[in-house]
């Protein structure tokens, strides 16, 4: 269980519900990292008290000094002061969750001084889950998932005490903003549409994601790491009231599935206290009010993100690095109103097509590999 948290990503949603998990189980706050949100980072400092604040601006983390004058906590700033974050010595978890490649370098730190890591940063195993997984090996690192669906998987596999007796793993998704439209009525779609998640408070890049259904593909891709599953052996299925979580089919047909109310908290709160549970305070399950539980196979045709996810693991190597830098790009442009809903899977697809994939990478390929995807779609 763990004691002392440095949290990378605190004034973002997960950061932020990972605080009132923290404050709820009475442990403590080794350090915080963010982008440029300094009014909301002071409020965390001065409420959690860390000997370690980071803002990844250089400005922002100078506004911050000032602020913070009066206290005891250091203030760093840039991508050193996030690993100095993820390495501290008084810390003995992580909580990753920064949006984005960003988060990489840093968990590889974390992993490298034997750290759980509760890991919310899909990206870092859909670009380099080989290494990642290989290092937390060599370096006795715990990576626990902080993911909803993946949490669900882990909990769903603590009994299974032979991993053969899995048949598959089903990751439900709720389908997002725009489930049950056509291609038609996609090309009408705004950032203000994509952004009405129907069940789950998000910020802004996972929503779209969300909305894509890329979010689901990128964890297709983060199982297939997590849990050593080919691809054959995962799927997804459309579960629109966001209640069952994740399922395991075992050999025998069993399924073991994990539900609750769609709260983050639960499954932050169970990558920090695994193997235990204790009390906390995400909101409990009403099985009389939830309603009825409905599935559905996703439209790939469709929501051609899905499909581009899929290829993409099912090609390995710097295929996933080469899919996740390119649809950070697009959906960065969608974002910024450049381009059409639609557009973003064109351009992931663009960047597929132009960028070469390198079996069995370093790290250094698989760098190479999203900045060339990025490029192209830039250059679109």
């Amino acid at each position: 269980m763990s004691r002392r948290i440095s949290i990378l990503g605190s004034t973002g949603s997960i950061g932020r519900q990972s605080l009132e998990v923290i404050a709820a189980c009475g442990m403590t706050v080794g350090a915080l990292t963010a982008n440029a949100n300094v009014a909301r980072m002071e409020e965390q400092v001065r409420q959690f008290r860390p000997e370690l604040a980071v803002m990844m601006d250089e400005k922002a983390a100078a506004d911050l000094k000032v602020r913070l004058a009066d206290t005891k906590t250091r203030v760093a700033s840039g991508m050193e002061g996030l690993v100095e974050a993820a390495e501290l010595p008084s810390a003995d978890t992580v909580i990753t969750a920064v949006v984005g490649m960003i988060g990489l370098r840093p968990t590889m730190a974390a992993i490298r001084e034997g750290k759980r890591i509760a890991l919310a940063n899909k990206e870092t195993l859909v670009c380099a889950g080989q290494l990642v997984q290989e290092e937390a090996r060599d370096w006795g690192a715990e990576i626990l998932p902080v993911d909803s669906e993946h949490s669900a998987l882990f909990q769903s596999l603590q009994g299974c005490k032979d991993r053969r007796e899995v048949k598959r793993l089903i990751l439900t998704c709720s389908g997002g903003p725009f489930f049950g439209r056509s291609r038609e009525e996609l090309k009408h779609m705004t950032r203000e549409d994509a952004l009405q998640h129907p069940n789950w408070n998000m910020g802004a890049k996972i929503t779209v994601d969300s909305a894509t259904l890329m979010n689901k593909g990128l964890e297709f891709i983060e199982a297939m790491h997590l849990y050593h599953m080919p691809p054959e052996k995962i799927s997804i299925v459309i579960h629109r009231e966001s209640i069952i979580h994740s399922l395991v089919e075992y050999c025998d047909n069993a399924v073991i599935a994990q539900l609750g109310t769609p709260d983050m908290r639960l499954p932050i709160q169970y990558a920090l206290t695994w193997p235990r549970r204790v009390e906390g305070p995400a909101t409990p399950l009403d099985l009389c009010s939830c309603g009825p539980l409905t599935f559905a196979q996703p439209d790939l045709d469709t929501f051609r993100c899905l499909a581009l996810a899929l290829k993409a693991a099912r090609t390995g190597g710097t295929a996933g690095a080469i899919l996740n830098g390119a649809n950070e790009a697009a959906v960065s442009l969608f974002l910024d109103g450049t381009i059409g809903f639609l557009d973003i899977a064109d351009r992931v697809e663009r960047a597929m097509d132009q960028v070469k994939v390198v079996q069995d990478p370093t790290m250094t390929q698989i760098l190479e590999a999203d900045q060339a995807a990025r490029e192209a779609v830039l250059s679109a």
